[in-house]
């Protein structure tokens, strides 16, 4: 893609910037980079680690000649708050798709919970969502999934550094997790309602970290606009004068 004239003010942004977004709820991720496109006039845009559509919280996107490191950054540690729901499953692990196969849960207890948390806690094996885009044989594997083929993925090694149940509320759980790269908070979800017995599935997300970038320095999407707004009427204001 040739890189268009931009705007004098988005020079920065052409040489390269780090951004932190808070992504709102049902933007994707792509949404997000298409946003500061438009914006900035830069067409050399991307962001380090997708968020769902469902999930709210921290996007890195790299402009310019700091695409280059977002592999550096997708790399680190991650940190979410959010809630689970027991007693339920859904295809997706998230509310994506309808909760069904309903079971009892009034047995369960605060140690029952507190004990499942422990449990995937550490290093441990877990296999991605079928509904994620990874790829299989070129294609996403949400695809294929859509479509009723059936997928197998291997699990794989992530690091689930700390699971901290910080609320119960039956049928809902609230929780932190910090883990490393590669882990999916739907499949925590899947697996902490197996070792139930009950089922659970992904109810809200929020990602609240990134090594060391927060979420308490990123900007809404409309923030942004209006930053970008401002600077451009600065540097209009400039050359008038």
């Amino acid at each position: 893609m040739k890189q268009k004239p931009v705007h004098e003010a988005m020079q920065e942004f052409l040489d390269g910037q780090v951004i932190l977004i808070d992504k709102p709820l049902r933007w994707t991720s792509f949404d997000a980079v298409k946003k500061i496109r438009i914006l900035t006039g830069v067409s050399k845009v991307g962001h380090a680690g997708t968020l769902d559509p469902l999930a709210t919280g921290l996007l890195i996107i790299c402009t310019g000649r700091f695409t280059k490191k977002i592999n550096e950054y997708m790399g680190m540690e991650k940190e979410y708050t959010g809630s689970f729901t027991i007693g339920a499953t859904t295809p997706t692990f998230d509310l994506e798709s309808e909760p069904a196969d309903f079971k009892e849960i009034n047995h369960l207890t605060e140690a029952d919970l507190q004990q499942a948390a422990q449990s995937l806690t550490g290093e441990i094996l877990q296999t991605p969502p079928i509904h994620s885009a990874i790829k299989k044989d070129g294609k996403p594997v949400y695809l294929l999934a859509r479509k009723g083929h059936e997928v197998k993925l291997e699990p794989r090694k992530i690091t689930i550094s700390a699971f901290d149940i910080t609320k119960i509320e039956l049928p809902v759980i609230e929780f932190k997790v910090v883990c490393s790269t590669g882990t999916y908070i739907r499949s925590l979800a899947s697996d902490f309602g197996k070792i139930l017995g009950a089922g659970a599935y992904l109810s809200s997300l929020r990602r609240t970290r990134i090594g060391s970038f927060s979420v308490n320095d990123a900007m809404l999407p409309l923030q942004f606009e209006e930053r970008i707004n401002k600077m451009k009427q600065a540097s209009e204001g400039q050359a008038n004068a």
